[in-house]
């Protein structure tokens, strides 16, 4: 196993969890912001404003796009099990 196999190990983990990540951070940001403007206008500062529904849109986001996140992180599981089975020969 060379340098550059280890280097795109590496680039390809880190680009699979910025990838199933990036949907529900962008999620939960934007309904922070939506939350926080909000909060502003009115002068609300109720903490449990700002968590249930982050809460519940995360949970949203992840029972939308749960099935893609699985399938993806499977595809990328097998691929490593298939490279380790080709480092052995």
């Amino acid at each position: 196993m060379s340098i550059g196999d280890v280097v795109t190990l590496l680039r390809d983990g880190v680009l699979q969890i910025l990838l199933l990540v990036s949907p529900v951070l962008v999620a939960a940001m934007i309904i922070g912001l939506i939350i926080a403007i909000f909060q502003a206008t009115t002068s609300i500062q109720e903490q449990t404003l700002t968590f249930a529904p982050k809460f519940f849109v995360i949970l949203a986001v992840l029972a939308l796009l749960g099935g893609w996140m699985f399938t993806s992180l499977r595809g990328y599981t097998v691929e490593l099990f298939q490279m380790i089975s080709r480092m052995g020969r």
